[in-house]
Formats: structure tokens, C-alpha cells, sequence
């Protein structure tokens, strides 16, 4: 069912109808601090008694090991971790539609994903299972702990602008058997029609492939309605909350929407953003809520206004393990035997058949009862050419800082090392398109430096008297240039599931880049 024209606003204001329902499942969580080790233990019996009978179940008895009273130690020593190439033949099996595969049944979607990496896609199953049960369920616990959270919220006095994908994918595959394209694309299709009352665009518009289209699409769709709350990845939303604002002719998102209220982000640190969306926002009334979704899962939700840190969901078909990082020969241990600020690389076992499947995601613990983290950053995505260990958690946390004192706001960055050569040492190359420009590009570089100084000790010792690294560099990059680069490893696609990655310990997107923006300046020599 396809909602109304996109100009018509509610008449009135239901969010003191549907507040409670929402209250009641946030309430659910209240116990997770007492209870987490046994939530996550029925967890792990449930998923492997309905998997017990595909072949993944059959190779490592899952039948034997649900009826355990405690499965996990037995589910350690028979099921190895694994990557995502370990499980590519099994998956393109499903898409050509076998079932019982790594899940009962047949999964109709998958959701192509390249991670950070830029690299060759993964097609992860999203399992009618996992549909309902975690991400569908993520969605609402995260509106579900904003209300608890705002009693004096209007959400549901207006609509909600959702920015998602589309089913363009690499196999070129869109069948009866098998819907293949960014995750949104399948939440937006497969969504209850009842929420397309309180939703923006109408589903054609929102699941457009071409962004030249989809763009001013979305903003026709969206620029006079009554928005009171907005989803989707920062870096993304930020270029169609500019167009809303260029085709209203106002200052501020808020003025255009002046019920705006709440911003559920996720996929990309928000730091680097944060204060160029308080600009663009009435600071009085707007909220700003993460939440950690990925194609593989809905994992955790900003439950508390005043804190960053996520709770971690544990009810949501998932059971989760943690490697510590750092830690020589570290060996994976459940979410009751984690420690407070230490950082881990997450796995996890879920109902869209990944077991024990290493996420490539790293997060910080900031409560153990219940679990409460913060996503500090790719597993592949570091810098560590000169010893100096620097993590992507850092990067974000020093632009932000930066960004602050500066007045500067940046819409995408990425770093990578330039090795030493003739009589100079190395360095930090950072490209950077700026959202509003530093006064001093210069200044920002060396309170950069001084900033990633104070968060990492390895960097700090590597910059001590210049002895082993040079100062970070600076290069500015235009607009487009990032989004050029991102059409270009998504085979001609673009979109808000593709994000740009930090920090790379080799030159290889750094370079790629720097070649769009010579092949751009070549372009401009010539046409004077």
C-alpha cells in the first residue's frame, strides 16, 4: 500500500496512542543487567535447535547441543569461525535458491554489502528469521527507547524521512527466487504497510537506483511535508538535508521541517558530522540517536539521551562473542565474561546462518551490566605503517574535536601513510572534502597532530621531536570527488550503503582518489 501525497500532514498527533506500546518494549531490557548470560544462552539453544535440521546443523549436531543445559562450551570446540569467503559457495547456493543451507528453509534476500573495503562484494542472507526477529525489531526498539526517553515527544504527528538503497546489486539479479540489493532496499520493500503512514517518499521513489534521479526525487517528496524524524547514514542524509534546505530557501533543516526532532543514524561514526547537523538543527527540540544496524544485524541502540554508548541487544536472535584486541592468541569469550573499556573484534551466530562469523567490526565496552559499547571501528581499518597503531576510533574522535575548535565541519576524510623517501621521514596523508572550510588549513593539520598526540601513545611516541614521523598532511579534495570514487568500486552504484573508509594502512584508496581529482584538474586545464 502506497502512502498519500507526501504534502499531506497528520491532523493530529498520535504519539500519546502509540507511546506506551513502544514504552512496554523498551521496558523489556530493564532486567538485561541481571539477566544477560541467561537471555543469551536461550538465544544460542533457539538458534541451534531451528537450525538443527539444515545441513550446517547436521555437520555439527546442533540437535545434540541444544538439549544441553549449557551449549556453549560444546558450540566453541565443534563450530570453528569463519569468514565471509569461507561461506561464499554456500551462500550463492542459496541465492540460486537451495534451502537448508546455513538456515532452515529458503531465503528470498540478500543484502550486498562491501563493507569498507571497497573490495568484492558479500551477499549476507536476510532469512525471514532474522527479518522479523532482529532487524525489524532493532527499528522498533530504537523508537521504542527514544519515547520512554522523551515523554514530550511528537514523533508520530508527522512522517519520517527514511534514506535507503536500492536492489541494484553486482550479480545484475533481481528474480522471483531471489531479491539481491543494500539491506534498506529490503526493509523499505518487506515493511508493514501500515508504517507507509507515517513514512517519506512513497516506496518507488525511495528504492530509485540512480542517484541523479533519486536525489531530486527525494526532495520533492520531502521539502513540504511534515517531518518530525529522519533516518539514515550522516554522510548521506547531509547532502539531501542541503538540497531540502536549497529548495525551501531557508537557512536551517529546521526551519524547513520546524517539527523536526529526532535524527536515528547509524553506519558511520556521527562525530565528524555532529556539529554540522547542530547547525543545521533547532538544538532546542532536536535528538540525536544511534543505532549500530548492518547487513548482517540490528546490534545495539542509544538508549539514554545523555549517552552515547549503545545497549547492546541480546534478545534479537543473535549470540554474540567478543576477541579482545590486543591481546596476544586472545581465544573468543560470550558477552558475560567481557570487561569494562576494553576493545574487541565482535562475532556472531545468528538466524540468518552466520556462525561464529567474524563482523570485522571492533567495539569498546563502556558497561558490562547490561552490556553497553560503542563501535571504535573496522578491524581492517587502521593505520599502523610506522608502528604507531592508530585506530579508526581515534581518527573520528580527533576530527570531531578538531572540527569544534575550528568552526570546520567535514563530509568525508580518509588517511593513509606516505612512506618515507630521499631525506624525508613518513607521515599521515589525510584527504579531506570539507563541509565549511577551516579559516586555516595549516592550524587544523597541527591541532590534529595534537589531538591524535593525546589519544594514542603509540602515535605520540612515533611524533616525539619528529624522530620517526613527519607531521600529518592536509590535502583538500572537492566536492564529488569521494562520491566519483564510491561510484567507482560499486561497479557504477551509488548510495547511502557505500561509506568511504577512514584509515587504510596502504595507499591503495588514497592513491585511486588523488587519480580522480588529477583526472578532474586535467579536465579543467582544458577547458581553459
Amino acid at each position: 500500500m502506497e502512502e498519500k501525497n507526501s504534502k499531506t500532514t497528520m491532523n493530529m498527533d498520535l504519539t500519546p496512542l502509540i507511546r506506551p506500546y513502544f514504552v512496554k518494549i523498551a521496558r523489556r531490557t530493564d532486567c538485561w543487567g541481571d539477566s544477560g548470560k541467561d537471555v543469551q544462552l536461550a538465544q544460542l539453544r533457539s538458534l541451534l535447535s531451528r537450525a538443527s535440521g539444515c545441513e550446517v546443523g547436521r555437520r555439527y549436531g546442533f540437535s545434540e547441543l541444544a538439549k544441553m543445559k549449557n551449549p556453549y562450551a560444546g558450540f566453541c570446540q565443534r563450530v570453528p569461525m569463519c569468514e565471509y569467503e569461507q561461506l561464499r559457495a554456500d551462500v550463492m547456493r542459496m541465492i540460486r535458491g537451495e534451502k537448508d543451507v546455513l538456515w532452515r528453509g529458503r531465503c528470498r534476500n540478500f543484502a550486498q554489502s562491501s563493507g569498507t573495503s571497497g573490495g568484492k562484494s558479500k551477499y549476507i542472507p536476510v532469512t525471514e528469521d532474522s527479518l522479523r526477529r532482529c532487524h525489524y525489531k532493532g527499528a522498533a526498539d530504537s523508537v521504542a527507547h527514544y519515547l520512554r526517553a522523551n515523554p514530550h515527544s511528537r514523533l508520530f504527528s508527522g512522517k519520517g524521512l527514511v534514506l535507503g538503497g536500492s536492489f541494484a546489486n553486482e550479480l545484475h539479479l533481481d528474480s522471483g527466487s531471489a531479491r539481491v540489493g543494500d539491506l534498506s532496499a529490503t526493509l523499505i520493500d518487506r515493511i508493514n504497510p501500515l508504517a507507509n503512514l507515517f513514512r517519506v517518499p512513497d516506496k518507488r521513489t525511495a528504492l530509485l537506483s540512480d542517484w541523479s534521479v533519486k536525489l531530486p526525487a527525494l526532495v520533492a517528496a520531502s521539502k513540504d511535508a511534515h517531518v518530525t524524524n529522519i533516518s539514515g547514514v550522516p554522510s548521506w542524509f547531509l547532502t539531501v538535508a542541503k538540497e531540502i534546505i536549497k529548495a525551501r530557501g531557508v537557512e536551517t533543516l529546521s526551519e524547513a521541517w520546524p517539527d523536526l526532532e529526532v535524527f536515528f543514524h547509524g553506519g558511520i561514526s556521527f562525530e565528524p558530522y555532529r556539529e554540522e547537523y547542530r547547525r543545521l538543527t533547532d538544538s532546542s527540540k532536536m535528538h540525536f540517536l544511534e543505532n549500530y544496524n548492518a547487513s548482517e544485524g540490528f546490534f545495539a541502540v542509544q538508549n539514554n539521551l545523555e549517552d552515547e554508548s549503545m545497549l547492546l541487544t541480546i534478545d534479537n536472535d543473535i549470540f554474540y562473542e567478543f576477541i579482545k584486541v590486543g591481546a596476544d592468541d586472545a581465544l573468543p569469550v560470550p558477552l558475560w565474561e567481557l570487561e569494562k573499556g576494553a576493545v574487541y573484534e565482535m562475532l556472531i551466530s545468528s538466524s540468518n546462518g552466520l556462525w561464529r562469523y567474524h563482523t570485522g567490526d571492533t567495539v569498546r565496552v563502556y558497561e558490562v551490566s547490561p552490556v553497553k559499547i560503542k563501535v571504535a571501528g573496522r578491524t581492517r581499518c587502521f593505520i599502523n605503517a610506522f608502528g604507531e597503531e592508530l585506530m579508526e576510533e581515534n581518527a573520528e574522535r580527533a576530527i570531531s574535536a578538531v572540527c569544534s575548535q575550528t568552526g570546520a565541519s567535514v563530509v568525508n576524510y580518509t588517511a593513509a601513510p606516505v612512506f618515507a623517501e630521499g631525506n624525508r621521514k613518513g607521515r599521515h596523508q589525510w584527504l579531506v572534502e570539507w563541509g565549511k572550510r577551516p579559516a586555516d588549513t595549516l592550524r587544523f593539520s597541527m591541532l590534529l597532530d595534537e589531538e591524535l598526540r593525546r589519544l594514542n601513545s603509540d602515535y605520540d611516541a612515533k611524533r616525539t621531536g619528529t624522530i620517526f614521523l613527519d607531521p600529518p598532511e592536509i590535502v583538500d579534495i572537492p566536492a564529488g570527488v569521494f562520491n566519483s570514487w564510491l561510484h567507482s568500486v560499486g561497479n557504477g552504484k551509488l548510495g547511502g550503503q557505500r561509506k568511504v573508509p577512514r584509515l587504510s594502512n596502504d595507499r591503495k584508496i588514497a592513491d585511486a582518489v588523488l587519480g580522480i581529482l588529477c583526472r578532474l584538474d586535467f579536465s579543467d586545464l582544458e577547458k581553459q
